[in-house]
């Protein structure tokens, strides 16, 4: 199945989803984690020790802000202008750096490297990551690390899933969200040239709850 991505559909799901969720964490104190639950699972230490570090899809810009006051030199990318506006306007004194853009086209375009690439539910949820993890890839130094989360695959729905924004009435703008089960993502970032990459799910503090999947790669 080949998803067709339409980014100015895109974009405004991303700009509705920014006014919403920004109501929630405008007076939120910065946080780095990578799971759903509060207080739970793995922090910025599966990054290493990062100078420089890219979110893509930075959403609210929490993690970054994080990254900034232990001194990371941070920058962030999301596809919604009005996200943009909002995370600068908040954590931009700390020192990160927000951009808007579309993911795919950021990376051929960026000149810069980093020492860490990472996505918390972010863009490598809604990108093609046999179009993704090369670019991202060739944005690491060596020995640079990409990790990512997201909610593990429902079973038996793999690939591209279409999101309609907002439920099921009004425009129809959509977004694509990708699925697979943690070995079919390690082997894609293999592919992509990665020479480590371990792929896993971390199960949630309660005992039948979605779990997250958390997956780490390390650039040659």
């Amino acid at each position: 199945m080949t998803a067709e991505h339409n980014f100015d559909n895109e974009r405004a799901v991303w700009d509705a989803y920014a006014e919403s969720a920004w109501k929630g964490v405008a007076d939120a104190e910065p946080v780095f984690r990578w799971t759903q639950y509060k207080d739970h699972g793995p922090g910025a230490e599966l990054l290493g020790e990062p100078g420089t570090a890219l979110e893509i899809g930075c959403g609210t810009g929490r993690a970054l802000a994080s990254l900034a006051r232990e001194g990371v030199k941070v920058r962030g990318l999301d596809m919604s202008p009005v996200m943009v506006a909002k995370t600068s306007e908040r954590w931009g004194p700390l020192g990160a750096e927000f951009v808007c853009g579309e993911v795919l086209d950021f990376l051929k375009r960026d000149t810069r490297t980093y020492d860490a690439v990472y996505s918390i539910f972010g863009a490598a949820w809604f990108s093609d990551p046999k179009k993704l993890f090369p670019l991202v890839r060739q944005r690491l130094n060596s020995g640079g690390v990409f990790v990512f989360s997201q909610p593990p695959a429902i079973p038996g729905a793999y690939g591209p899933q279409g999101m309609y924004k907002g439920g099921f009435a009004g425009p129809a703008t959509y977004t694509y969200r990708y699925s697979y089960t943690p070995p079919v993502w390690r082997s894609h970032l293999l592919s992509a040239g990665f020479v480590e990459a371990v792929s896993r799910v971390h199960e949630a503090p309660e005992a039948g709850h979605i779990g997250t999947l958390i997956v780490r790669a390390v650039a040659p």
